[in-house]
């Protein structure tokens, strides 16, 4: 029998423990009688997303390892479109941040809400559909991403039919869970409970907003935002779904587990209610600071960099929160193995917390931008903060959900030190690979010229940190598959016990108390205080976005910029499906090095009609935004063929199927009238035209290969690819008075 754990929580109201009142038990406040009522909690649907969590968790951190060995060892993307680099990293961040730690958000929440509301889930048909969609959305994604099926908007890359599917589960979520906490046997709403409120409201804003895109057919959908405008979106959402989804529902899972597992009540309530709104307040403003030194307007990055600067004070106080709770405990984390990996969890999280403001300011971006520091960063939050919380909540877990004890200690200390180890090596190279980077691209000589002209210098030069940083992805899976063994022993040694019967009394006031702390008259109202969350994160990105959206100056236009022809518009959406993005920009900097290397800085009225904007995260390979007329188009065909035969040493794929792939012109008259829809400029009728045009524009094309010895195929994928490429950053040649190119 599991000894239930009895502990007086002093933040926000509402006492967390297993046991209910004692028979007979007066509410002093009111000297009335309670009444207890018997209820059981529903702990299969727990059992459910926590084995989600381990089965999804496994294969999102397989294709990881596998995509970091990419980048040192170029043959394991197996000369197959289904594996290479571009298609399986949109593959692993969908499936660790939505299967992994989506499923172990919903595993804690789940059981904690429960025990905390005092409440079985408002519905047991609610809960399966949640479970059951919630899978079939993950299994869709890992069937389409690899197909090249994307949007191209990084961690948004599910088409349209998908993420209608994620609204319909999230409402289903939001029903689910709000209903639980409108029949709760607890007056007060627990400061963990505050955090999931946040995170259901704020992800289905910024889904909704990011999502807005024009279908063309089931599979194929254009962004309704265009450059700039897409861009501001997109990294509102990006860093607010770090923000929302990857630590949000994390400290509200911390405010319960952390003290459970301790044995002690949270350090203060005060600082909790601090944390809490100051948090969701300015997170929500911070997304601009990814888009430091581009063409995105200055007073929109100023703003950025503010708000992530001032996100240091509610990030720690959080994380001082966590660990002054173990105040008085700290002589248990040497010996239990689930505080080991909660404190280093929270740790992390201050450590991340930190680093995150540090390189949002301008001159530590201008460094660390487009790096693999970036990539440590995120690792660090990810590997630490997000999955040794998960595990500690876990071993935690399974043995109060099958009534047998942790099968082994001694294999969870392994996973936990494999792990540890694992971060180390994961997150030390890619630092060390980041100064490299930078410190490489912006290296000049004495006499004033570029000391690395060739970018393939740089990327020869990490292949060893990227070997180190795919061992330490391999020491963290490791550590992962025992705990997992670990914690299947332990379900097997035991039996579910999918009814847990329980019983608690109805504690309500009947009125406001005179003189009420406001913030716990607050905490009674649950529909009042998700209004008051909403409404709170949707300033930043109001004020954000407005301007952005409604005043022209912010990007202006540029005469000389004309729409994509239609062989360049099919070639952009290869370049998409292809998931170049994931290791080249399009957006240069107006740096020096920047300048000598790629040519003019990149402008804002370049992008009017890039639906979605391209401008990229990381630059595993160089900067494309002025690769136009750069090369002669035998040079790219040679290059997607094999890279290594123009770039000695190159770790790309090969892209053997694009010389071999027909080019589907079947759907050019939808993307043009999609495309006109979305404002961009072709006449009435032109889409009846269109192939036409392509057909001319390709057998130039195919004209110019022919004479540098290369015969090729008009029809093929390659030509389109290349049409797109030769078109990069080459309108503002055509117009040189133009004030906006000088």
């Amino acid at each position: 029998m599991i000894q239930k754990d009895l502990l007086k929580e002093t933040a926000g109201g509402g006492v967390a423990t297993d046991l209910p009142p004692a028979p007979g038990h007066r509410d002093p406040a009111h000297a009335r009688p309670v009444d207890l009522e018997q209820f059981s909690y529903d702990n299969t649907i727990v059992r459910n997303f926590a084995v989600a969590t381990l089965i999804f968790g496994f294969i999102g951190m397989l294709v990881g390892v596998l995509a970091a060995f990419q980048l040192a060892y170029p043959s394991l993307n197996f000369g197959i479109p289904y594996t290479t680099f571009g298609r399986i990293r949109p593959l692993h961040t969908n499936a660790v941040i939505f299967a992994f730690v989506g499923n172990g958000i919903f595993t804690g929440v789940y059981y904690s809400m429960q025990r905390l509301l005092k409440a079985r889930m408002f519905s047991d048909t609610l809960s399966k559909i949640h479970f059951w969609g919630w899978q079939l959305i993950i299994l869709a994604a890992a069937l389409s991403l690899p197909l090249g099926l994307t949007t191209g908007k990084e961690y948004a890359e599910l088409e349209w039919p998908i993420d209608i599917a994620i609204t319909l589960i999230w409402v289903v979520f939001g029903i689910n869970m709000f209903g639980t906490i409108i029949k709760r046997r607890i007056e007060h709403i627990y400061v963990g409970i505050w955090f999931y409120i946040a995170t259901l409201v704020t992800v289905a804003v910024l889904h909704i907003v990011n999502s807005v895109e024009l279908p063309i057919s089931l599979t194929k959908s254009y962004s309704w935002y265009a450059g700039v405008q897409d861009a501001l979106v997109q990294w509102w959402y990006g860093h607010n779904a770090v923000a929302f989804f990857l630590t949000t529902p994390y400290l509200g899972l911390m405010y319960y587990f952390l003290p459970k597992a301790a044995g002690r009540p949270v350090y203060s309530y005060r600082l909790s209610i601090v944390h809490f709104w100051s948090l969701i307040f300015l997170y929500i403003w911070a997304g601009p600071h990814h888009l430091l030194y581009t063409s995105l307007p200055d007073w929109a990055q100023s703003l950025g960099v503010v708000f992530s600067i001032m996100l240091i004070a509610p990030s720690w106080g959080g994380m001082v929160n966590g660990l002054m709770t173990l105040r008085g405990a700290w002589d248990k984390v040497r010996d239990d193995v689930v505080l080991k990996f909660m404190v280093v969890a929270v740790t992390a999280y201050g450590m991340a917390t930190f680093e995150g403001p540090m390189l949002s300011l301008k001159n530590v971006n201008a460094i660390s931008h487009f790096t693999d520091w970036t990539v440590a960063h995120v690792h660090v939050g990810a590997l630490g903060w997000n999955g040794f919380l998960t595990f500690g909540m876990l071993y935690w877990l399974f043995p109060r959900l099958y009534g047998k004890p942790l099968f082994s200690t001694k294999m969870a200390n392994f996973h936990f030190w494999a792990g540890t180890l694992g971060i180390l090596f994961y997150a030390v190279p890619m630092y060390w690979a980041g100064f490299m980077q930078s410190s490489m691209w912006k290296a000049f000589t004495d006499e004033g010229f570029l000391k690395y002209p060739n970018f393939l210098e740089t990327v020869t030069a990490l292949k060893p940190l990227y070997a180190l940083r795919g061992i330490g992805g391999v020491l963290y899976l490791g550590g992962f598959v025992v705990g997992c063994y670990n914690l299947a022993k332990t379900a097997l040694s035991g039996k579910l016990i999918p009814e847990e019967s329980t019983q608690a009394a109805r504690l309500f006031h009947a009125t406001h108390e005179k003189g009420e702390f406001w913030h716990r008259a607050l905490e009674r109202r649950p529909i009042q205080f998700m209004v008051l969350s909403l409404v709170i994160v949707l300033i930043g990105g109001l004020v954000e976005i407005i301007p952005t959206f409604m005043v022209e100056s912010n990007v202006p236009t540029i005469a000389s910029v004309q729409p994509y022809t239609p062989l360049e518009l099919h070639g952009r959406d290869l370049y998409i499906r292809e998931g170049c993005y994931t290791c080249h920009s399009q957006m240069v900097r107006p740096f020096r090095d920047e300048l000598e290397r790629y040519g003019e800085y990149s402008k804002a009225g370049e992008f009017v009609y890039d639906h979605p904007f391209q401008w990229g995260s990381k630059r595993t390979g160089p900067d494309l935004h002025r690769v136009g007329g750069k090369y002669p188009d035998s040079w790219h065909y040679n290059h997607m063929e094999d890279p290594t035969s123009m770039s000695p040493g190159s770790i790309m794929p090969t892209y053997g199927w694009l010389l071999d792939n027909d080019l589907d012109i079947s759907n050019t008259g939808d993307k043009i009238k999609a495309m006109r829809t979305l404002g961009v400029p072709y006449y009435d009728g032109y889409e009846k035209y269109a192939n036409d045009d392509l057909k001319k524009q390709a057998d130039k094309i195919v004209a110019n290969l022919k004479g540098a010895g290369i015969k090729a195929n008009p029809n093929k994928e390659i030509i389109a690819l290349i049409a797109y490429l030769q078109r990069l950053g080459t309108d503002i040649k055509a117009n040189p008075e133009n004030p906006e190119t000088k």
